[in-house]
């Protein structure tokens, strides 16, 4: 679990995060969600320990992160899965040697060592084949997987996404999420998705925080969200004629 208290980070005179409480579930997948310049990039940056802030606590499983010498900070890191909005892959390095760079970063194992665990993790992602392969000659989906096998690699108690369905096309968008709550429910990693993707928010949206000019406007799940009578959520999450007609209809059969 990470918990987060009155966590607050300005730039300057920009006052970005205002005292954001809340925490993120083991096991679940928990979504922060927002317009763009409501503060969650920002958030999750912080969280990553990337951005320092002025008041506030981030905790990991109890651990408070500021209080955390470097060796220990170094450590967590270690715990810690990423995958990145436009995968963030290695061009010059082939998929295995890319899903192994985490292992090679920050564990003591052996080359052969390093290349079965990168093959477990690639069959998982269901890329069997996929190990002397390009990036370049990988689609966009299958960029993905590879972000997510890298991602989880070195066995992560907690894995971030940053936008993991950016540029696909919604099918493959709809794996992609399937695969991800798969494996955070599989593993029990402790994971955070920063989307606009509203199907996600629909589909596997298990905790979801939204964030409103640096704040906390909302939280709650994919199933009372169709509930809430918060107007800023609703006017983010049911912008579009779709899913305002989706929402009565779920508000009616439900009466």
């Amino acid at each position: 679990m990470i918990e987060v208290k009155d966590l607050h980070k300005s730039f300057g005179d920009a006052h970005i995060l205002k005292g954001i409480t809340t925490s993120f579930d083991k096991g679940k997948t928990n979504l922060i969600i927002g317009q763009s310049g409501s503060g969650k990039t920002v958030f999750l940056k912080c969280l990553l320990g990337l951005f320092e802030y002025e008041a506030g606590t981030i905790s990991y499983d109890g651990k408070i992160f500021s209080n955390l010498s470097e060796s220990e900070k170094r450590d967590l890191r270690a715990e810690i899965g990423m995958v990145f909005q436009g995968s963030a892959l290695f061009d010059s390095m082939t998929i295995a040697e890319n899903v192994m760079f985490p292992l090679q970063m920050f564990t003591k194992m052996s080359k052969s060592e390093m290349e079965d665990r990168a093959d477990f993790v690639l069959k998982r992602v269901n890329l069997p084949e996929a190990h002397n392969k390009m990036p370049s000659e990988a689609s966009g989906g299958m960029q993905k997987r590879v972000a997510i096998a890298r991602a989880i690699v070195n066995n992560p108690k907690y894995l971030f996404c940053d936008e993991p369905n950016s540029g696909l096309d919604p099918k493959t968008a709809i794996v992609i999420d399937n695969l991800i709550q798969e494996i955070t429910d599989e593993y029990q990693i402790t994971t955070v998705i920063n989307s606009h993707d509203m199907n996600s928010v629909m589909e596997i949206g298990e905790k979801i925080v939204f964030l409103k000019n640096g704040l906390k406007a909302w939280e709650g799940s994919n199933k009372t969200i169709f509930k809430t009578d918060n107007a800023s959520v609703t006017d983010f999450v049911y912008s579009s004629n779709l899913f305002k007609k989706v929402r009565k209809m779920y508000i009616e059969e439900n009466e």
